[in-house]
């Protein structure tokens, strides 16, 4: 038996596994996938982290018709409202990837995140509506800014949602962890790729230039980059999990059983345990993360008077790092299961984040680098798992929605809203270290979340027959598969066995 919770007695018995009924992924197909994951995820955080770097900047560039305060925290609300989008991407296309296959939502979100981005870099300044329409007209600039960054979010509903997904479902059970951890490591190279762009353009051409035309760049880089990430996207394999799923749906009744598609409806009322334990963890990550990156710009800014050009410098090697670290992790939680490297992460984050605001106070380059990587330990910790431990948490005919409303709704409500209400905390109160409480709230609900969480390293995907390396590693499961403890043949997609079976066996 595995650790999933137990199903209804009424499921009607299976065959045992044979070699055939085992997926063998080659490894050709593996890289291909994960370099079409990893490039479109890179694409989707370089185009937030530019956004987060150019805070300040996308407030004099749009919004100093508002003032200095409110400009600024309407800028951040630029950052934060394509989050709250996110959510109506994941429920949208969510379902429809579970319906249709992976690859061709990746392929669509793909496009429509590089289109969104690369149009905010055309976008005319408050200064030059005001100069075509008359004075007060500026203001009305971020209106389209707005409904971009918007169309931004819907796609990144679908992007990591369906990228997570896609790779779970690709890797072999025995190194999900590691594989699947290669994800956020694009995901965070992109993000330290948009800061050293934003630096680079800036010594290149200076402050005032950057204010002038130079913050274009960044955003317009997106066209060729984007193009590579949808060439990649375009040959990407659809996966074996979910063409091993197709079409056996109808062959079970019990809308319990994890072999049985559901739609959000569904999804909600049989799986809201895992539901739950996702946007726990998902707020959790989110808060450390997108404090880490998206805030700390801003934060160093205003409260450590650190530049901005400083402040992305400081960034890059920390996330480096980090991001070359998460395939370590993800082989970790192979040995040791996803729940302890989630309670190391948990832990870090209430023991690191306090002393870590505390450096930053002293303001010097060295405090501000040893601050930058004691809060990038737990997220480290948090982001390797995510692209293997969530996933698991839904069955393979439901996993793409239940993805794409769980992270969605966490990662809007917990994480792309960190930077505007650890602004607003550190605004009201004064007080420096409101960041830090905000983001160790979030680890202690996770702590408590990981009590109610199943083990899901090193076995099949609920819903989804073993996925292994080589033929002779399907030979040997196999023969041992009365053994294992984490083979569960009532949950794989095999032909029902006629009563006389049944009974024979």
């Amino acid at each position: 038996m595995t650790d999933h919770e137990p199903q209804p007695p009424s499921r009607p018995p299976t065959r045992r596994l044979e070699v055939t009924d085992v997926i063998v992924v080659q490894r050709a197909k593996m890289r291909t996938a994960l370099t079409g994951a990893f490039v479109g995820n890179f694409m989707e955080w370089y185009d937030f982290g530019i956004y987060g770097y150019l805070a300040i900047t996308m407030h004099h560039v749009f919004l100093s018709g508002f003032g200095d305060a409110l400009g600024l925290t309407l800028a951040l609300l630029g950052f934060a409202v394509s989050f709250l989008v996110r959510p109506l991407g994941g429920l949208i296309l969510g379902p429809i990837g579970d319906r249709v296959g992976r690859q061709k939502v990746l392929y669509f979100t793909m496009a429509v995140m590089a289109a969104a981005t690369a149009v905010i870099g055309m976008l005319p300044t408050s200064d030059q509506v005001e100069g075509w329409f008359g004075p007060g007209a500026g203001v009305w600039v971020i209106v389209p800014l707005y409904l971009l960054k918007m169309l931004q979010g819907f796609s990144t509903g679908g992007e990591f949602a369906g990228a997570s997904t896609y790779v779970a479902e690709f890797s072999p059970d025995r190194s999900r962890g590691f594989w699947a951890s290669m994800l956020n490591m694009g995901s965070y190279l992109g993000f330290a790729a948009g800061a050293a762009v934003v630096a680079l353009t800036t010594i290149a051409l200076g402050g005032e230039v950057m204010r002038d035309w130079g913050w274009r760049i960044p955003f317009l880089l997106a066209l060729p980059l984007g193009a590579v990430a949808i060439w990649f996207r375009m040959r990407i394999p659809e996966t074996p999990s979910f063409q091993a799923a197709v079409g056996t749906e109808t062959a079970y009744t019990d809308p319990r059983d994890p072999r049985v598609r559901h739609g959000l409806g569904g999804i909600v009322r049989y799986y809201w345990k895992a539901v739950l334990i996702g946007i726990a963890l998902v707020a959790a990550e989110g808060s450390a993360g997108y404090a880490l990156t998206s805030y700390m710009p801003t934060y160093l800014e205003n409260e450590i008077g650190v530049s901005n050009l400083d402040a992305a410098v400081a960034t890059i090697p920390v996330l480096v790092v980090m991001s070359l670290c998460l395939p370590l992790i993800g082989r970790l939680s192979d040995r040791i299961g996803r729940k302890p490297v989630y309670v190391i992460a948990v832990v870090a984050t209430l023991t690191l984040m306090v002393p870590a605001f505390a450096i930053l106070q002293i303001g010097e380059e060295w405090a501000v680098f040893l601050a930058l990587g004691l809060v990038a330990v737990p997220v480290a910790f948090y982001v390797a798992m995510t692209a293997s431990a969530l996933p698991a948490l839904f069955p393979t005919p439901s996993r793409f929605g239940g993805m794409g409303l769980t992270y969605n709704v966490a990662a809007s409500l917990f994480g792309g809203t960190t930077p505007l209400i650890a602004n607003e905390l550190v605004m009201r109160t004064g007080d420096n270290f409101m960041p830090a409480y905000y983001i160790m709230f979030f680890a202690a609900v996770a702590g408590v979340a990981l009590f109610a969480m199943a083990e899901t390293g090193k076995r099949p995907l609920l819903g989804s027959v073993p996925t292994v390396g080589s033929e002779n590693e399907a030979q040997e499961l196999v023969a041992a598969q009365d053994e294992n403890p984490y083979i569960d043949t009532s949950t794989m997609p095999l032909p029902v066995l006629s009563g006389r079976e049944a009974g024979a066996s």
